[in-house]
């Protein structure tokens, strides 16, 4: 395990990095050597999921991003959810599962979804983006939503590893924010009965090789919690039983993911105590853990045009860790 508080001082060595898989123009993705840019369409569930509240919802997309130059779309409403494939040009046999935020009421697909399959494509990285349910969007049970989801994409992803040219044991999940919550219940709750079973494919495991949860909302305890949890995945405060069920730190065993963790020390809308109680938590269990917590950065940087963004720093950083576990050769 590392523990590293680093200034956004980019040494040559980690721009070098950057440089050699494509940090620099993320925001076009697909046009570069290396990416195929996005593929199919994958439905993840062979029939519509039931328990929606508003039952007939339309899909909405909208663009969030004031600067012409770089797009970042979100999209809510989402009553099927799916996943879009970016097939790497030349694969290595790997897969990472993609999981965008959006604070459980939207799913930022393109900053937090598409530019870091893009990137991660060039490392031989086949890619797959969840375009999840939203607790939010009114379900019956909110709370497990997005998790049934990100458990069946990761069994899904297994099923179709042929097509893809895959090895099914080399398959990751990397997430940010809402999505980093589904990220780090995957890492420590990955055989937990979030849904009923529908096919053989449920039979799979949904254990991913590692995790990487980057900025995660990861507590239910109100203490630390963003704020945005309880009224999104409980309606209200949750109670002692939700908070232990809920919080991914208090849900580590030995059979726990590696996990890789990111967060900056001045996030104003999830505490980055929500990072250091899982790092605690998986240290206590001797599962391996490797922890950059930027002294810059605030909320939501993924991959960002914004000047001082620890964006090109942590994405080498997260390859090296996923060479070490074995992802990729």
């Amino acid at each position: 395990m590392s523990l590293s508080r680093r200034d956004l001082v980019k040494s040559p060595l980690v721009l070098a990095s950057a440089s050699a898989i494509g940090l620099g123009s993320a925001a076009k993705v697909g046009a570069r050597p290396g990416s195929t840019g996005p593929g199919e369409t994958i439905e993840l569930w062979p029939h519509p999921p039931a328990g929606a509240l508003h039952p007939g919802m339309a899909e909405i997309v909208e663009q969030s991003s004031s600067d012409p130059a770089y797009s970042s779309r979100r999209t809510k409403g989402i009553s099927r959810p799916r996943m879009i494939a970016f097939p790497a040009a030349q694969p290595n046999g790997s897969a990472m599962l993609i999981i965008p935020g959006g604070g459980f009421a939207w799913n930022y697909f393109e900053h937090e979804g598409y530019y870091i399959a893009d990137i991660l494509n060039r490392a031989g990285i086949t890619c797959f983006v969840l375009i999840y349910r939203l607790a939010q969007d009114g379900w019956s049970d909110p709370a497990s939503v997005g998790p049934a989801d990100a458990q069946r994409a990761m069994r899904v992803i297994r099923a179709q590893a042929p097509r893809f040219q895959l090895d099914p044991a080399r398959v990751g999940v990397l997430g940010f924010s809402a999505g980093g919550f589904l990220t780090a219940t995957l890492a420590t709750r990955h055989s937990a009965p979030f849904s009923t079973p529908s096919d053989a494919t449920d039979k799979l495991s949904a254990r991913p090789l590692l995790a990487a949860p980057i900025y995660p909302v990861q507590s239910a305890d109100p203490a630390y919690a963003y704020g945005g949890v309880a009224p999104s995945l409980f309606g209200g405060q949750p109670t002692a039983a939700q908070i232990r069920e809920w919080s991914p730190d208090l849900n580590v065993t030995a059979a726990a993911a590696p996990t890789f963790l990111v967060h900056a020390e001045d996030d104003g809308t999830v505490p980055v105590a929500n990072t250091v109680r899982l790092r605690d938590a998986m240290v206590a269990a001797r599962i391996t853990v490797e922890t950059h917590l930027f002294a810059h950065g605030g909320h939501g940087f993924g991959v960002s045009p914004r000047p001082g963004s620890p964006d090109g720093l942590w994405l080498p950083l997260f390859l090296n860790f996923a060479r070490e576990q074995k992802l990729f050769g």
